[in-house]
């Protein structure tokens, strides 16, 4: 039985629209503007794909990164009270609220040789300035809300009477949360990841700061705009939404039999 909008319905649906053309009305416009020759020129020009690669595999393994570490984090908030957890949640948001050049700007005077920790870290050989270690620890630092966010509400979701069940029959806890929540949660983690990809991909405040070289694909926008104008950034962009639309549709397929089940 179909059943038809009501007036309700209706103003929902006009009050949305708005916020829809927003997107898609500049998108649009971006994506239809540059000639398919352009696109081509675009898509064979190494820098272009340099940029895009490059952009592509420092998100990927900064979402690697808060996999690995964000992943025990994630669960103790889900699973644990304990005094100032306010506070600690607040902080893993902080990257979220602040401005991103000020991100940039923290690590780098973190990171230079006129700080302890970038001199010590130089001594060692490694190099945050200007090198790719640099861009992933941005990209880690801008990405991680999203993966810790998303994998807590993943692990609240699951019942804890499973955890006590598993506990009962004489499974460690290391042995609980690998045979029963990692299976039941990982569905959250991955989104997170995607999550944290994707808002990866994207970041441009703090990675022109502490890394102008390499170039991601954002700074190499920014670099054709400036030097050359609307015209040779636009085919970049294009071919950067077009990563970022598959991402996103990935992460709908990935999120879809997680709604399902909660």
């Amino acid at each position: 039985m179909t059943v038809k909008p009501g007036v309700f319905s209706w103003i929902l649906i006009l009050f949305s629209l708005p916020l829809i053309g927003l997107i898609v009305l500049p998108l649009s416009k971006m994506v239809l503007t540059p000639t398919w020759a352009a696109l081509w020129e675009s898509l064979n020009d190494p820098v272009v794909l340099e940029a895009i690669g490059r952009s592509m595999t420092t998100s990927l393994a900064a979402a690697l990164i808060c996999f690995v570490f964000g992943t025990p984090l994630a669960y103790l908030m889900a699973r644990r009270d304990f005094p100032g957890k306010s506070l600690v949640e607040a902080i893993i948001d902080l990257p979220i609220m602040i401005p991103h050049p000020v991100i940039g700007i923290a690590i780098l005077s973190l990171a230079g040789r006129n700080h302890p920790l970038g001199r010590m870290l130089a001594d060692m050989g490694i190099q945050v300035m200007g090198t790719l270690t640099g861009i992933i620890v941005v990209l880690t630092f801008v990405g991680m809300p999203f993966y810790i966010n998303t994998a807590k509400a993943g692990f609240e979701a699951i019942p804890k009477r499973l955890e006590n069940v598993s506990r009962s029959l004489g499974a460690p806890m290391g042995a609980t949360f690998f045979r029963v929540t990692f299976p039941l949660a990982w569905q959250s983690m991955v989104l997170g990841m995607i999550m944290c990809t994707a808002r990866a991909i994207s970041e441009f405040g703090a990675v022109v700061i502490v890394a102008y070289h390499p170039m991601t694909a954002p700074v190499l926008i920014y670099e054709r705009f400036t030097a050359y104008g609307l015209r040779y950034s636009q085919p970049v962009s294009v071919w950067l939404i077009g990563v970022s639309l598959i991402l996103f549709v990935a992460m709908r397929l990935v999120s879809r039999p997680h709604r399902e089940m909660s």
